[in-house]
């Protein structure tokens, strides 16, 4: 018991804040100033200024070459950022330093320099996972969940209006629990046959009642490479949900975190395709007849919202319009223009086997076109520092305006490709997406009254500090 202890506090350090990045810098300072003061006396001075100059050189060749990979070919499909850029610059001419230490001096000062190379390297990364805040702990960076599973749990299907939920609470008839449960879950794929990764699920204080309402539903993918668990240990999707739910008589949506990829080095396309199976099938059939069967959810379209970030982002907005019958709403930060894995000739035969028509289909602006006029809501929301994002979210957002949708258009100050700008993004958009899906100011809001209330929400929006709205 103590070990399987020790290892749970162990996978919970957080690496984006706290001490452990506070010690990995401390340590690489403290280094920096003792082979520093050691070589300062004389005789050792030209040495020492040899060493500054290899580093200052590595630091501007490193910064560089992190900006012509992020901005010059955009190797990753998105800009770093040059908060990435930055940091990639000052770890090289640490390095550089280091390297060159090791290398003119002898005895202990060439042991500490040695030992300060792997721990720069290791601080270096700690400050890019902190900017994009892919991997909030070192149980994250393996994928741990130590999530309970959804069996573990009675989730009752006798179900009560969300009216009838809030006059129960407010009579004292029904006392809701103060928080929700985040459960794994095995989704099944019996008309997909897709090789899917276990999946979470976030259910509500109110979906945990002996006689719940029906909750509308959030269906959230997260990035390439990432997993469903790290949609939720790398935002603060739990706590924006959790405060919403304590605000409204426990009412909350209920949040699934399907995989769409199989794999953290995949990249599935969110379509059927011949390399990786059928991915659209699974996250449009197998995962909401699941959740139907399962759960205790409205099965008005209009209360059901699919969303994620990058790759999530990008799925969400091709899913979302080909699919009208499921998804009354989108949800997406940083998406791409376009599913990308490689370029457009090699996905076309590497994965829809030659097929241009199926894979043009799968292009967001093309799937608003084929399916106008519609009247579903899209949240787009990018970065400010991510301007690949940002001028995908015009493109995106026009085409929808122009198919009839109503668009919402975020942009994070001092963000970029990171979640941060999904923190931000989600916080603005949920009790927003939440009215109209029934739950801020009841379930006639979402067909014409409530209007002074959404009004409101929307003054909200426009002033919450650090984010810029469109509409």
């Amino acid at each position: 018991m103590a070990s399987v202890a020790a290892w749970q506090w162990f996978y919970a350090i957080h690496i984006t804040r706290g001490w452990f990045p506070i010690l990995c810098w401390t340590l690489v300072a403290i280094g920096l100033a003792v082979l520093v003061a050691a070589q300062a006396q004389r005789g050792r001075r030209r040495v020492l200024a040899r060493q500054c100059v290899v580093a200052i050189v590595c630091g501007l060749v490193g910064g560089a070459a992190a900006w012509f990979v992020s901005d010059g070919i955009v190797l990753f499909g998105v800009e770093l950022g040059w908060d990435v850029i930055v940091a990639c610059a000052v770890g090289f001419l640490l390095l550089g330093f280091f390297v060159a230490a090791a290398v003119g001096t002898h005895g202990w000062r060439r042991v500490v320099a040695i030992v300060m190379v792997p721990l720069t390297l290791l601080a270096t990364g700690v400050r890019v996972n902190a900017i994009y805040g892919e991997y909030q702990t070192i149980g994250s960076l393996v994928d741990y969940s130590p999530y309970p599973h959804i069996s573990t749990l009675h989730v009752s299907l006798d179900t009560v209006s969300v009216d009838a939920w809030a006059k129960q609470v407010a009579s004292g008839e029904v006392t809701p629990e103060k928080e929700g449960r985040l459960l794994s879950v095995d989704i099944p794929n019996p008309a997909s046959k897709f090789r899917a990764r276990k999946g979470l699920v976030w259910l509500p204080p109110a979906a945990l009642a002996k006689r719940p309402p029906k909750l509308p539903v959030m269906v959230m993918l997260a990035g390439q490479p990432g997993s469903p668990t790290r949609f939720f240990t790398a935002s603060d999707t739990i706590d924006d949900l959790t405060k919403y739910a304590n605000e409204h008589d426990g009412l909350a949506p209920i949040v699934v975190s399907p995989d769409q990829n199989t794999a953290s080095s995949r990249n599935s396309l969110c379509s059927d395709t011949t390399r990786w199976g059928k991915a659209e099938t699974y996250l449009t059939r197998d995962v909401p007849d699941w959740i139907r069967a399962n759960l205790p959810v409205s099965r008005d379209p209009a209360d059901w919202t699919i969303g994620g970030f990058s790759q999530g982002g990008t799925c969400s907005t091709q899913l979302g319009p080909n699919h009208p019958e499921l998804y009354g709403n989108v949800l997406a930060v940083d998406g791409e223009i376009a599913p990308t894995d490689g370029n457009v000739e090699q996905m076309v035969e590497g994965y829809f086997g030659g097929d241009r028509a199926a894979y043009e289909r799968q292009v967001p602006v093309n799937a608003l076109r084929a399916h106008a006029p519609s009247k579903q809501t899209m949240v787009l929301a990018a970065g400010e520092k991510d301007t690949t994002s940002v001028a995908n979210i015009a493109t995106i957002g026009d085409a929808a305006e122009q198919a009839g949708w109503t668009v919402v258009r975020i942009k994070v100050k001092d963000a970029g490709h990171d979640w941060r700008a999904v923190n931000e993004a989600f916080a603005v958009a949920l009790p927003w997406l939440c009215d109209r899906m029934g739950l801020g100011v009841g379930d006639m809001s979402r067909h014409g009254s409530g209007t002074d209330e959404r009004q409101r929400e929307e003054r909200r929006m426009q002033e919450r500090a650090g984010i810029e709205v469109q509409q």
